[in-house]
């Protein structure tokens, strides 16, 4: 049965019902936008945006940042921060440490030296004004700021003995239901078949997600027929109780990402990630207006006001910000406050090898993040250095437990780290 919008939004405005919609394997309900009119605005959306966010009464004087170091272990890029009075905190970069570390250590870490740490929510604008940091908004100084976030969170969840849950207003779940990506195109239908089937037995996923199309490929497939086939191939091999979801990357142009949207109406997946361009939002509007499919996208978007013309017009069902693309947790949760007030849900995109843990943490806080969150694979590599280890049962993983993001041992985790030069 496929359910419009406005029957989405009903299912899913209240918290109650998140359990019997994890459930569902019929096609989704799709979230409705609240009407324009008095209910919600653009004044509206930018108050939920602007409103303030950590809850920092656990720290009474200043936090003052010392130092800022970027450190390498093997492939892996770390930030670590230190307070003036010996406080610590840390972070796990995503891979694109390896060349933009330069903006990191020129116009990022320069700003944030002698700052008080409680002060983060407004030293985003400051460092967007930085030297003109502004001109190069998008992923190269995003990234580099939500490192820094990232370790400064974690030093102040320490310093309180908060999670990143309980700085963000309180945690409200603890488990958090995932999905598991293949990211894949160079395999045939058969072959990606055969990997989803491993990836849900290896993980216990109740949900996954295959690519269709050919990543801004003007609507070639990644090689022919390889979409048509996938899609029906993947339901009938997963079966009637597996989620399935699909990312185009940009693919298509609204009528073809909207043929491509009723193969997986017809399959009853959960929601169609990225049709069209990214930056093409009219053009993806034009297909979430059409589809009962609900329609995501966001992950390349760096731009608060364009998320709140996506989520004014609706120009998608899902929003999707990336942790680290779009600059951390604070910006991300001021899209979700916008979200949540048209209705709609917050689906976070994760870059990096950590960058589920971040996640986990988003979900733990956020009321609304739809039914399924992304996760690449990490708990094997990752896993124990929480306390307790974060662990996978029923297609769930345990939101980590300890201050801050809740690594038990930094000096262990940092040994032999060396400072990049």
């Amino acid at each position: 049965m496929h359910m419009n919008r406005r029957n989405f939004l009903e299912l899913t405005a209240g918290t109650g019902m998140l359990s019997i919609l994890q459930g569902c394997q019929s096609t989704p309900s799709k979230p409705q936008a609240v009407s324009h009119g008095s209910e919600v605005t653009l004044e509206k959306l930018e108050k939920a945006a602007s409103a303030p966010i950590l809850h920092l009464d656990g720290v009474s004087s200043p936090l003052l940042v010392e130092s800022i170091e970027l450190l390498q272990k093997g492939r892996e890029y770390f930030v670590r921060v230190r307070s003036k009075d010996g406080a610590e905190g840390i972070s796990v970069t995503n891979s694109r440490a390896e060349y933009l570390h330069p903006i990191l250590k020129k116009l990022v870490i320069p700003y944030f030296i002698g700052k008080d740490a409680r002060d983060l929510e407004s030293h985003l604008f400051e460092l967007y004004r930085y030297r003109s940091n502004y001109k190069l908004q998008g992923l190269a100084l995003w990234c580099p700021l939500a490192w820094v976030e990232f370790a400064l969170l974690d030093m102040m969840g320490r310093v309180t003995g908060k999670s990143i849950g309980q700085l963000f207003g309180g945690v409200v779940r603890q488990k958090v239901p995932f999905y598991i990506a293949s990211g894949r195109r160079d395999s045939t239908p058969e072959q990606e078949a055969d990997y989803l089937m491993k990836l849900v037995e290896e993980t216990g996923a109740k949900a996954v997600k295959f690519r269709v199309g050919g990543r801004m490929s003007r609507n070639a497939d990644a090689m022919p027929g390889r979409t048509e086939r996938l899609i029906p191939l993947a339901r009938k091999r997963l079966g009637d109780q597996i989620a399935i979801h699909a990312d185009a990357n940009s693919s298509y142009d609204p009528p073809k990402a909207i043929e491509v949207g009723r193969m997986l109406e017809d399959i009853g997946a959960v929601y169609f990630e990225e049709p069209c361009p990214f930056d093409h939002l009219e053009d993806t509007k034009r297909v979430a207006d059409v589809l009962t499919l609900p329609v995501a996208g966001g992950e390349q978007e760096y731009s608060q006001r364009r998320f709140r013309w996506m989520i004014y017009n609706h120009g998608v069902d899902i929003v999707q910000p990336d942790l680290h693309y779009y600059g951390g947790l604070i910006r991300s949760t001021r899209v979700a406050r916008m979200a949540a007030l048209a209705g709609m849900p917050t689906t976070v995109h994760i870059s990096g090898g950590l960058g589920f843990v971040y996640m986990l943490h988003f979900a733990s806080y956020t009321p609304d993040i739809g039914q399924y969150q992304e996760y690449k694979r990490g708990t094997e590599k990752y896993g124990n250095w929480f306390d307790p280890p974060l662990e996978i049962k029923n297609g769930a993983i345990t939101v980590p437990q300890g201050p801050g993001v809740g690594i038990k041992d930094v000096r262990d985790v940092l040994k032999d780290a060396k400072p990049v030069v």
